[in-house]
């Protein structure tokens, strides 16, 4: 996020003592000229570079899929249990069905776009990536279908209003809602909050065009920036009052400050600054020159620009000041969240059960402070103080005293205060660098396989899946081995059993993208076994120990149960 050396240098370098005017003009052709021999000089021997922009690409267009196939998971929430349930009861005259209606809208015809038509279209072209490495044209398509959203944006405030009038008037009304809201399926949120999410979907789209007005090189697809306003601007040099063309990207978060590239192509931004919106003022200037003109502060830079009329000016600070200010209330919700917290007594802890942080009390989760999102950050609370925290700040479990000394997810302070294990930040092992040993004793399947990956030659691992990280599978070469060779992070993939004539005769395929595991079992009554397990934590649920009980032993292979036994046991 902070700004490069070179960003400094591009107004606030010493130049030589010339006349203002050239001395700007000087520096900008010699950072053109740089650019052009350098662009030139690649041509041929920037490979890894492009390399790099293609696997950019590649994991942007994953991503839109990934957050497309959960995007359709929740209109379907919307479409086939909120709106089918409450449709069900309105027709045996609980209630009138034009309030059903009217509260979803068009969420049908939403629906059906997305899963019938968006969604296989981008699963068929990421099968196909190699040969048409592109999504530009699919996302076209969904340019014409952008209607129905001004429709469902349009009558949102209503359904709304119709939402809460019906779940204060009606019993039967709200007793439908509030059980399919306790649901798993439901994510601990409320049916407000999935109606939100078509609103907000738009921004995605907005977010990929700007990622290649950029030119494919800034990461910014990411469900929690939220674009607010782009536009024209001239900046004024720091040493004289010069003025230069500059473009700036508003998001709610940050600001992108670029200078414009022309192409064949059109017009592309190059980013000279990220300037976070946290710590940022703006402020209006009097300049007798340059009329128009207004100052814009960061941690990361200083920028005083000249918008193009009087109400350009005031438009670029009104929406810096909304943006500003939103991003203050955030924050200060978290922090009167943490107030809430700190009051409750630490020897409480697990032993009466917390008050919990309301969701949407707090933006940012209350441990590592990055902020929430509905796709790829989840709320999530702890059991044992009531703290609101991402999947990251709650992957430890302990048992609690005031739920029958059963195991909860708890944060990390929890973890060490009521284990005594002390859990450090930027040191803890790597992912790999975990003894086999320490996962092999408490695993929900462990044991010998053939594994192969792509064309290399078969050999024999040692495989685990621990308790702790039921959705990751570990590859070591031996039982005793104190670092694993590879992980494999199961949820996500596809499993397929088919027989193939190339591999041996008990073997079993993980493919994800380009991403292809094969794996073969001694027998076929462990292959199924292996198969039982994995297929479940593909779809991101825990598997039942109870399942595989005595798993651990029976999976080993009988020239190695000297060797493993002890751990295993």
């Amino acid at each position: 996020m902070g700004c490069e050396s070179t960003e400094q240098s591009d107004d606030h370098s010493s130049p030589p003592q010339t006349d203002r005017t050239g001395t700007e003009s000087h520096t900008e052709n010699e950072d053109s000229g740089t650019k052009v021999e350098s662009e030139h000089s690649n041509e041929e021997g920037s490979t890894d570079h492009k390399e790099t922009n293609e696997q950019k690409l590649f994991k942007i267009a994953s991503e839109l899929l990934q957050t497309e196939k959960a995007y359709v998971a929740r209109l379907n929430l919307l479409d086939q249990v909120f709106c089918a349930k409450l449709m069900e009861e309105a027709n045996k005259g609980t209630f009138p069905v034009d309030v059903v209606k009217n509260i979803f809208s068009n969420i049908v015809s939403i629906h059906t776009f997305h899963s019938q038509f968006l969604l296989p279209d981008l699963e068929k072209r990421m099968g196909e990536w190699e040969s048409t490495p592109r999504i530009g044209d699919i996302l076209q398509k969904l340019t014409p279908f952008l209607k129905m959203y001004a429709e469902y944006v349009k009558n949102f405030e209503k359904a709304m209003e119709l939402l809460k009038l019906w779940t204060d008037r009606s019993p039967q009304f709200k007793a439908i809602i509030q059980d399919i809201q306790s649901q798993e399926a439901c994510g601990c949120l409320t049916l407000q909050h999935h109606m939100l999410e078509p609103v907000q979907r738009e921004n995605l789209k907005k977010l990929m065009e700007i990622y290649e007005m950029l030119g494919e090189e800034e990461d910014i697809v990411n469900p929690s920036n939220e674009f607010i306003k782009e536009g024209h601007i001239l900046k004024l040099a720091a040493r004289n009052t010069s003025a230069m063309e500059r473009y700036l990207f508003l998001f709610n978060n940050m600001l992108l400050y670029c200078v414009p590239k022309f192409s064949l192509g059109g017009t592309k931004y190059t980013v000279r600054t990220r300037i976070g919106i946290d710590g940022m003022k703006v402020l209006e200037t009097t300049n007798a020159d340059y009329p128009h003109t207004f100052q814009v502060s960061g941690k990361e830079r200083m920028l005083e620009l000249q918008a193009s009329s009087e109400q350009d000016k005031a438009g670029w600070i009104k929406a810096f000041q909304e943006t500003i200010e939103i991003f203050q209330q955030k924050n200060e919700s978290f922090k009167n969240a943490l107030k809430d917290v700190e009051e409750v007594s630490v020897s409480s802890w697990g032993k009466r059960a917390p008050c919990w942080i309301r969701d949407n009390q707090v933006t940012l989760c209350m441990k590592c402070k990055e902020p929430f999102n509905a796709l790829t950050r989840r709320r999530h609370h702890c059991r044992a103080c009531g703290y609101v925290v991402c999947w990251k700040c709650s992957d430890n479990k302990v048992a609690l005293e005031y739920d029958g000394n059963k195991m909860n997810k708890v944060c990390r302070d929890c973890f060490s205060i009521l284990t005594g294990e002390s859990i450090v930040e930027g040191k803890k092992k790597g992912i790999l660098e975990i003894e086999a040993a320490q996962f092999t004793g408490s695993s929900i399947m462990c044991g010998f396989l053939q594994y192969c990956e792509k064309n290399k030659p078969w050999q024999k691992v040692w495989c685990v899946i621990p308790e702790k990280e039921c959705l990751v599978l570990y590859l070591y070469g031996a039982p005793q081995d104190v670092k694993a060779q590879c992980t494999i992070p199961l949820l996500g993939y596809s499993v397929d059993d088919s027989a193939r004539p190339t591999d041996p005769p008990v073997s079993f395929r993980l493919s994800q993208s380009k991403s292809i595991h094969n794996f073969a079992a001694e027998t076929e009554e462990l292959k199924q076994r292996w198969l039982k397990v994995i297929r479940v934590a593909v779809r991101g649920e825990m598997p039942d120990c109870s399942e595989t009980n005595g798993g651990n032993a029976n999976t080993m292979d009988n020239n190695n149960t000297q060797e493993a036994g002890t751990d295993s046991s």
